[in-house]
């Protein structure tokens, strides 16, 4: 068993490709769960189109969220503009 192991003490580098793709999955997973969250009180106290806002406000994020991604950038402010302008709208909406 011993003789199979290898030694991957030196390979930084994909130590550090694993830890940035780690930050950014839990980057994703946070703001989606804000979109999520938003959507939720959209749903539970809106007075006028609370469905139809919470979705689409839901729908959009989560694009947001992958143009992101997939544009590598690590300030993540399409996402965040768009969670901070539907928390907003809500905001408008519940008061």
């Amino acid at each position: 068993m011993a003789e199979q192991s290898a030694d991957h003490h030196l390979d930084i580098d994909a130590h550090q490709r694993t830890y940035g793709a780690f930050v950014r999955g839990s980057v994703v997973l946070a703001i989606i769960c804000g979109f999520v969250l938003v959507a939720l009180c959209s749903f539970a106290f809106g007075k006028s189109l609370n469905v139809f806002t919470g979705f689409a406000g839901l729908i959009i994020g989560i694009i947001a969220v992958l143009i992101d991604v997939r544009s590598g950038s690590q300030r993540w402010f399409l996402s965040l503009g768009a969670l901070v302008l539907f928390a907003l709208i809500t905001a408008a909406n519940v008061g």
